[in-house]
């Protein structure tokens, strides 16, 4: 491969990284905990962007609401990183399947 080819294709990888990140940037999922009691919409940088509380929940015991919204938590950033795979994966298959996920702030 000559220099010219592998500068051009070094650009085509660099843009292919800035369309996948902006494409990253704007996946949200939801989590979910006592069967939908308790839901968590998170983006793909692991930000919280809304906390919803089945009403029937708040004069309940503390405690189990706190275990619920941690639950929820935790499956929403499952889903993070199973969507970000899911979606990036044709790239990572190009670039000999290596993990994105610390690319998009994944843990």
């Amino acid at each position: 491969m000559n220099t010219q080819n592998f500068g051009n294709l070094f650009e085509q990888v660099q843009k292919n990284m800035k369309d996948m990140q902006d494409k990253v940037a704007s996946i949200e999922v939801t989590g979910e905990a006592g069967a939908g009691m308790v839901k968590v919409t998170m983006n793909a940088q692991h930000q919280v962007k809304r906390v919803e509380i089945d009403p029937s929940l708040v004069g309940d015991d503390k405690d189990m609401l706190e275990d619920l919204v941690a639950a929820a938590f935790n499956n929403a950033s499952s889903n993070i990183q199973r969507t970000v795979q899911d979606q990036m994966g044709g790239l990572a298959g190009g670039l000999g399947g290596m993990d994105l996920s610390s690319i998009f702030g994944g843990k």
